[in-house]
């Protein structure tokens, strides 16, 4: 972990958070109780930042300096609001294109992820407060610099975006392998959010629940899944080939 991923120490955590910086995780001491860490969980909670309230002793293996018991880290990205970017995009003229990421907590598959997802002009990536690769210096290293390109945006609350999403007129369609019907038979030519689950558990069940269409990749093989960015290429890019060709 880089000096420059982290921040530790109760006041400059805090003032990290209100100065706008963008923060992936806390991690707290878990026996640490007083009136300077119940206002930085405040503060945390209000920029829908994520808590973990930890043994002393993992903190003290990222840094030995006086932590105080707090620690952050650091996002490489800037995140966006999903709400800003979705009006942007129809004012363009473009037919937007987002990727809704479940569980996707491996950095450098995310990376991989980011950087199809950009050559594919995808216009959005969603990804989960919690349960979520963190965005540091070797997801961007991996995604070649997408991650800088591509909006990146967090939900609290994953089932809430998608009710937003289809308020905006957006197709959610849930790829995974527990269905007949396959991504190329699936119209893309429509508003189109495609939500992706990590290679173990797949897609949440209740976010299967809420999507219009349940698609899947067809297996040739043995195996039953495909690694999560070799899937998103998979559909993204069946997207691009009905739009464009």
């Amino acid at each position: 972990m880089k000096k420059a991923d982290i921040i530790f120490g109760i006041h400059p955590v805090v003032e990290a958070i209100k100065s706008g910086k963008q923060v992936d995780k806390i991690l707290i001491r878990k026996d640490l109780r007083n009136q300077l860490v119940a206002n930085l969980i405040k503060e945390a909670h209000a920029h829908h930042i994520p808590l973990q309230f930890v043994p002393v002793e993992k903190i003290n293996r990222i840094t030995k300096k006086n932590h105080q018991g707090v620690l952050c880290f650091m996002s490489a990205v800037t995140y966006q609001d999903i709400e800003q970017v979705l009006p942007m995009v129809y004012e363009s003229g473009d037919l937007p294109l987002l990727l809704i990421l479940d569980g996707i907590t491996d950095v450098r598959n995310f990376g991989a992820i980011a950087r199809t997802a950009e050559c594919a002009g995808v216009h959005a990536i969603i990804i989960p407060v919690k349960n979520t690769a963190q965005i540091n210096a070797d997801a961007v290293k991996t995604s070649s610099g997408a991650l800088h390109t591509v909006n990146i945006c967090r939900s609290t609350n994953l089932i809430k975006t998608i009710e937003i999403l289809k308020k905006n007129g957006l197709q959610i369609i849930a790829c995974t392998e527990k269905t007949t019907e396959t991504i190329y038979k699936t119209n893309l030519k429509f508003p189109t959010a495609i939500i992706l689950g990590n290679e173990e558990r797949g897609i949440t069940p209740d976010l299967i629940a809420k999507a219009d269409i349940v698609a899947s990749i067809p297996l040739m093989g043995q195996l039953s899944s495909l690694n999560a960015s070799v899937a998103a290429g998979v559909a993204l890019f069946e997207a691009v080939r009905q739009r464009n060709y």
